[in-house]
């Protein structure tokens, strides 16, 4: 199945350089030039991936990526936004609205096609860890194997990892994709503390060329979603200098 990636820059030359580029390894590829137009093609198009660039005209990157994570259909696309160099609030300010990855500019062909290809692939085949069992889980008439639980139980969250569902002190909660696979690794090794390098090699992918930043934005607004208070966190605490632990 040939993938469909929405390119949106407001530089027609740039433009241009990325879709041939895409085009060439096997990608279906359409534009947009400004953020009204990035939306409407969005919603069209249905594509398998967004490269957007912050800087657009009327609207610009950061507002349509807001308004792709608030719709349905758009909610899940992977989208990497493109900065300029040395901007670094709007690396996290974009991670903040729903970003996946980033990419500053001027960049080269193989690193946007690298970051591409890394995102597409944790689409098709998302992080899925291997369950911790109980003596009394492994006691079963099957030899004393079972599948891992579908089902995850810690403190008062809930997560359905079959229908990719989290339900904390009873109200479903809406996580993007990351943000999914993330709380869950953390569920997973609870009582464990995960460096910010072990979370990254883990969830995002051994291919995966950002930063530590991006764990530390994702954790906020994991925290935004299941702390009853997320500026004296319970479930997901740091530990200074290392990296961050779940406890239930």
């Amino acid at each position: 199945m040939v993938r469909k990636i929405l390119v949106v820059d407001d530089e027609a030359v740039l433009i241009e350089a990325i879709a041939y580029n895409l085009e060439q390894s096997g990608y279906q590829v359409v534009t947009a030039m400004d953020g009204m137009s990035a939306l409407e093609m969005a919603r069209k198009e249905h594509p398998d991936l967004i490269v957007l660039d912050i800087m657009l005209p009327g609207m610009d990157g950061l507002e349509v990526c807001r308004q792709l994570r608030r719709e349905d259909r758009t909610a899940a696309v992977p989208i990497i936004m493109l900065t300029a160099k040395g901007e670094e609030i709007d690396k996290v300010v974009g991670l903040e609205v729903g970003a996946d990855d980033y990419v500053t500019k001027p960049f080269g062909r193989r690193e946007l096609l690298a970051r591409v290809r890394a995102l597409l692939r944790r689409v098709d085949y998302p992080v899925v860890q291997e369950e911790r069992t109980t003596p009394q889980d492994a006691a079963t008439d099957n030899g004393g194997i079972i599948p891992p639980r579908s089902e995850l139980v810690a403190g008062p969250l809930r997560i359905d990892q079959a229908g990719r569902r989290v339900n904390c002190r009873g109200q479903d909660l809406d996580l993007q994709p990351k943000q999914f696979d993330l709380l869950t690794y953390l569920v997973r090794n609870r009582g464990t503390v995960l460096t910010r390098d072990q979370l990254l090699h883990n969830v995002w992918g051994y291919d995966y060329a950002g930063d530590t930043r991006t764990v530390d934005v994702h954790v906020r607004w994991l925290r935004e979603k299941l702390e009853e208070d997320p500026a004296s966190p319970k479930l997901i605490q740091t530990v200074r200098g290392v990296g961050y632990v779940f406890r239930s």
